[in-house]
Parts: C-alpha cells; sequence; structure tokens
C-alpha cells in the first residue's frame, strides 16, 4: 500500500507539474504574441491562488512520495502540518473554482483545457483522498487549523493591495485582479460585494481546514483515535 501510494504521488506531480507548465509555456507565447509584457504576465500568473496552491501540491506529493517510498512508518509533524494546509488549500480551490468560476467564458486558444481540469479538479480531488487513505498521516491539533489560515490571509492582503496598481500584460489597463469577483470595479456593490466573498472563501477555507484536521484525528487506519476529544 505504502509503494502504491509512493508511486501514485509521484505521478500526480508530474501531472500537475505538467498541467502548470503547459497553461504558463501558452500564456507566455500568446502574450508575446501580441507584444505584451511577458515579466509582468508572470508575475500575474504566479499571484492566483489556484497556481500557487497546485505549485505547493506538487512539493508536497514530491515529499509525500520520497517518505512513502522510504523506511519511515508515520510522516514527520512539520509534514503533516503542511500537508493538511495544502489539501485544505486546493479543497477551497476546487469549491470556489466549481461554484464560482466554473461557468465564466474562458479565453480561447489561451487556456489549456486539460490543464484548467488537471488543476481544478483532478488535483483537489486526489489530494483529499490522498489524505483520507494514504498511510503514514499523523493526528493534528486543532489549533493547526490557525496556521492554515495564514497564507490565504496573506494572499487575500497582497491581491487586494496589488490589484489597483498591477496590469492586464496584453492591454496595459488597470486595475487588475487574478478573479473577477476580487476587483470592486465590477462587482455589484463595490468593496461592499468583495468583501462578502472573501468572507465566504475565508468560511470555506476554515471548514475545510478543520474538516481536514478532524480527519487526522478521527480516523488513522479506519480506526478512532483514543483521546480524541482532547481540546489541544
Amino acid at each position: 500500500m505504502r509503494v502504491g501510494f509512493g508511486v501514485l504521488r509521484a505521478l500526480i506531480a508530474l501531472l500537475v507539474l505538467a498541467a502548470i507548465v503547459a497553461q504558463l509555456a501558452t500564456s507566455v507565447r500568446t502574450v508575446a504574441g501580441k507584444g505584451g509584457d511577458v515579466a509582468g504576465f508572470v508575475v500575474n500568473f504566479f499571484s492566483f491562488f489556484t497556481i500557487e496552491s497546485n505549485a505547493a501540491t506538487v512539493v508536497v506529493l514530491a515529499i509525500g512520495a520520497v517518505l512513502l517510498l522510504g523506511t519511515r512508518t508515520d510522516d514527520p509533524a512539520w509534514f503533516g502540518a503542511f500537508r493538511a494546509a495544502v489539501v485544505t488549500y486546493m479543497l477551497t480551490t476546487g469549491v470556489v473554482y466549481n461554484l464560482l468560476l466554473r461557468n465564466i467564458p474562458l479565453p480561447q486558444g489561451t487556456t489549456v483545457a486539460w490543464s484548467n481540469e488537471v488543476l481544478h479538479v483532478v488535483a483537489p480531488l486526489y489530494l483529499v483522498l490522498d489524505w483520507l487513505l494514504a498511510p503514514g498521516r499523523v493526528p493534528l491539533r486543532r489549533r493547526t487549523v490557525w496556521g492554515i489560515a495564514a497564507f490565504p490571509i496573506v494572499w487575500a492582503v497582497y491581491t487586494l493591495v496589488r490589484g489597483p496598481f498591477a496590469a492586464d500584460a496584453v492591454t496595459g489597463r488597470q486595475p487588475w485582479y487574478p478573479y473577477p469577483f476580487l476587483n470592486p470595479q465590477t462587482s455589484p456593490n463595490g468593496y461592499l460585494s468583495v468583501a462578502s466573498y472573501i468572507v465566504l472563501i475565508a468560511a470555506v477555507i476554515l471548514c475545510a481546514g478543520y474538516g481536514v484536521v478532524w480527519a487526522s484525528r478521527r480516523w488513522r487506519g479506519g480506526r478512532a483515535l483514543p483521546g480524541d476529544s482532547a481540546t489541544a
């Protein structure tokens, strides 16, 4: 079982990496062909929460594959917390995309369809299944959730502060936000709508984080952990 999951993690890591590279390469060619700002586009590209969480997925799956193919039985505590955070971010990515962004038209000729599905559907589903079924997971303290919430808070602040000064790589128009619902100029009620979406996403992240931590404490090899009622 350990070897099987180790190999599967390595394969999914390569698939996600290929999806990121394919989308980046296609978009860079498109931007360059239109005489756009390639450097600015690359910064914009890596400002998407989806790309950042999928890049973290590649790292966590690569490390996880090495751990499963090694001699250690349980994951190190630091890796358990890191893995829980990435699972939470990817679960949030999948939920937000499929609820808020699935039906928004994507630029034809720029979006790589298979890459889009890997980053928003395949990778989130696999990480959740891996968290529930793969061996090596260690129980986490409930306060881990607050550590999980730290990166999305930083990302939201970065996005809202940078947005008014960022520009579309092709048209040069300002402002530029990675997701339309974060743009106060196009949202129905400006910053009020943006704030509502941020609160909604924060709730999803906290609920997902609590669910991920709860699963680590509740099940290990299909059995309830002793002392699960502890509050630490």
